[in-house]
């Protein structure tokens, strides 16, 4: 065990680990990275966190940078979730629901809690959080919350950014602080602070003020955007906030220890709609005309064909009579759950008739037997996901672009022209509702050329993205993977301002470094696996 292990196992009450099946076991996540650490830890408690901040910032004035790397159930497909120096391991003991208000619905817990545990919780007392990932049985909050993270119902709801009330945050030098909305007296009493805390809430109010004209040029017109720091959030008329800026940050600009979270009621009573269609075109058209409609629907949720034909091949038997043959271009799923049987019936009806005017076939499901039977169209996705033939993996690589909703089905078309070129057997689905698409091409990491075609195909679809107005993250986040594209995103002066947030919290570089900024196309590529497995996930059922 190195010095470093040694003097963390005997000032911590967690345990420290430098195996090399840890150290293995770690240094990959959800993503087509390795990186392995050279500590893995499991902190009990906050403070374990501070101390081991604390002994990280120290080092680090000595000029020994030792980076930190807060980890959750390891499902982050951009490789934000792996780093060289400690990882901090939060599901072992940070786990916890530490309070729920059952009237208000607030509940605080810790960063390591199970979403799906979490989730049962809240609806045994009619609650829930809307933004659940599809694979919320086997990720934390803590991961939702560093990837401001949305899902199947965010169209209407939301992220997971609407949501975070407040946080506890363990800043680079081992400082705690609390973040949430202050209203002006309550900012200047920070900004009045002599301690790190301090500086930081003077250089961020000042970098705000300072470039107000930049920041507002980063507001794109999409539904949803967890790429870069939300700095257009900090400010606003209802005060000053830094929440906003640590959600979705990934662990660069400090580790969050605790989580306070609003909640919704609850109707596990839902209405849901199948629509299949022989033209991607009808398919936006419907798109357009749902999203217009009086109430939005909570999803629209899409699989395309070429998923559909996939799964076939594979499985012919998976959606027998669900999916009707031939196979439809685009399938579309709208699901209502808006309290009262009356308001739901005449929402239906309203979408069936928009459905009817464009779709070749509609279904509609209320009982539980047929609305599960339904969802197991856009449950296919974990055949592809999971599928080896001749060493093809379907690989996270080009999996989470949003376009103006109004470019959605121009969005579909270049995509399709972009990999027919590049000879690519692909999978397509994803919030349709929100213009979010998830695409897996089929590769082989493990030859020469499909890396180098990986590397190609990333760098032609993030630039299709930028090109029609969209961003490359809808909720995923930037990780190494889509770090190279930030500032075409935003523009090199945007980008610049970026980079000053990640100097004020973190100056020596020692939170998560390599994820979200200062990443380059050569950098990643360094950190290529030459195989992509699942892994640990098949314990579950691998969903994105």
């Amino acid at each position: 065990m190195s010095k470093v292990a040694h003097y963390l196992q005997e000032h911590v009450m967690g345990e420290v680990m430098t195996s090399a099946d840890a150290r293995q076991y770690f240094a990959t996540d959800g993503s087509i990275f390795y990186v392995a650490p050279a500590v893995v830890l499991y902190p009990r408690n906050e403070n374990d966190v501070r101390k081991t901040a604390r002994f990280a910032w120290q080092l680090a004035e000595r000029g020994r940078i030792i980076p930190i790397t807060p980890r959750g159930s390891g499902t982050d497909q951009s490789g934000a979730a792996i780093g060289s120096g400690i990882v901090m391991v939060f599901p072992a003991h940070m786990n916890r629901i530490l309070e729920l208000d059952t009237k208000t619905g607030v509940i605080e817990v810790e960063p390591g809690i199970n979403y799906g545990k979490m989730q049962q919780t809240l609806e045994t007392h009619g609650r829930f959080l809307p933004p659940s990932p599809a694979n919320l049985e086997y990720s934390t909050i803590g991961g939702a919350v560093a990837n401001n993270t949305s899902g199947e119902k965010s169209l209407k709801y939301g992220d997971t950014r609407t949501y975070v009330k407040s946080l506890r945050v363990v800043l680079a030098n081992g400082e705690v602080i609390e973040t949430r909305r202050l209203n002006k007296r309550e900012l200047n009493r920070k900004l009045g602070l002599a301690t790190f805390e301090g500086e930081i809430y003077r250089a961020v109010d000042a970098l705000v003020e300072e470039n107000q004209k930049v920041i507002a040029r980063t507001e794109l017109n999409v539904t949803k955007n967890t790429a870069g720091y939300d700095l257009l959030d900090v400010k606003t008329k209802e005060g000053f906030d830094l929440t906003p800026l640590i959600v979705g940050s990934q662990g660069t600009l400090g580790i969050v220890t605790e989580v306070t979270l609003e909640t919704e009621q609850h109707n596990p009573h839902t209405t849901l709609l199948a629509g299949f269609f022989d033209d991607i075109g009808k398919a936006q058209q419907a798109i357009l005309e749902l999203r217009a409609m009086p109430t939005l629907p909570s999803a629209i949720e899409m699989v395309d064909g070429n998923l559909l034909e996939t799964v076939k091949n594979i499985n012919p038997n998976q959606l027998k009579g669900i999916v009707p043959t031939p196979l439809p271009k685009v399938v579309l799923l709208v699901e209502f759950d808006d309290f009262g049987e009356h308001s739901q019936k005449k929402l239906s009806k309203i979408a069936q008739k928009i459905l009817k005017k464009f779709a070749n076939n509609l279904e509609e499901a209320v009982s539980e037997q047929d609305k599960e039977r339904l969802w197991k169209i856009r449950h296919s996705v974990v055949t592809i996901m999971s599928q080896s033939d001749s060493g093809l993996k379907a690989v996270p690589i080009i999996e989470d672009g949003v376009v103006p909703v109004a470019a959605y089905g121009e969005y579909l078309t270049k995509l399709e022209q972009l990999l027919q070129h590049h000879h690519v057997q692909v999978a397509v689905w994803g919030h349709a509702g929100d213009a979010n698409l998830h695409v897996r091409p089929l590769l082989n990491l493990a030859q020469v050329g499909d890396r180098q075609k990986a590397i190609r195909l990333m760098e032609e679809y993030y630039n299709l993205v930028i090109g029609l107005g969209g961003t490359t993250s809808g909720e995923h986040g930037d990780g190494r993977l889509r770090a190279p594209f930030l500032p075409k995103l935003y523009g090199e002066e945007a980008y610049g301002l970026m980079l000053k947030v990640k100097q004020i919290f973190d100056p020596y570089s020692i939170l998560n470094p390599g994820v979200k900024v200062n990443v380059s196309m050569d950098d990643i590529k360094l950190l290529m696996r030459q195989e992509y497995s699942l892994g640990v996930w098949y314990g579950h059922m691998p969903r994105s």
